[in-house]
């Protein structure tokens, strides 16, 4: 559904533009209504997702049982933390001061269309991810067969 990715700029109220290729996209997908949680798998990031996707998730990690740690951690980080926001006239949302200062965003990031979700990086934390390369031990048996 969502792919590629784009530098975006945050302005002084905390607000960045969705890029007009997907603005479409997320007006038919949720009708402009998204929900911002924080990536409880990379540092430096957030997830936003469209809202009925969202809902989905949120149902599937609540349903974990709360008596384990990790658990835990992903109920407090992705439903705990979960805000709705929905795209203005000018197709911006808000990202709430909380979520920006948590993970460092600040006047510059990167939004990335990744199928169901975005992941919206601070520009420093985009810049260490993709420099990161998979070596051969990181490769899974799921990896082993793929064709790139």
């Amino acid at each position: 559904m969502f792919q590629g990715e784009t530098a975006i700029t945050v302005d002084d109220k905390g607000r960045v533009a969705i890029p007009t290729a997907f603005r479409d996209l997320v007006a038919r997908a949720c009708g402009n209504r998204l929900v911002i949680t924080y990536n409880p798998f990379e540092a430096g990031s957030l997830y936003l997702y469209p809202e009925q996707e969202w809902e989905r998730v949120r149902d599937e990690v609540n349903a974990l049982p709360s008596t384990r740690a990790a658990h835990r951690q992903l109920q407090l980080k992705l439903v705990g933390a979960a805000a709705h926001v929905e795209l203005d006239g000018n197709g911006r949302i808000s990202i709430p001061a909380s979520h920006r200062s948590a993970v460092g965003i600040e006047r510059k990031a990167v939004l990335m269309g990744m199928d169901g979700k975005f992941v919206l990086w601070s520009e420093q934390a985009h810049h260490a991810q993709i420099r990161q390369t998979v070596s051969d031990e990181d490769l899974s048996e799921h990896m082993l067969d793929l064709q790139l």
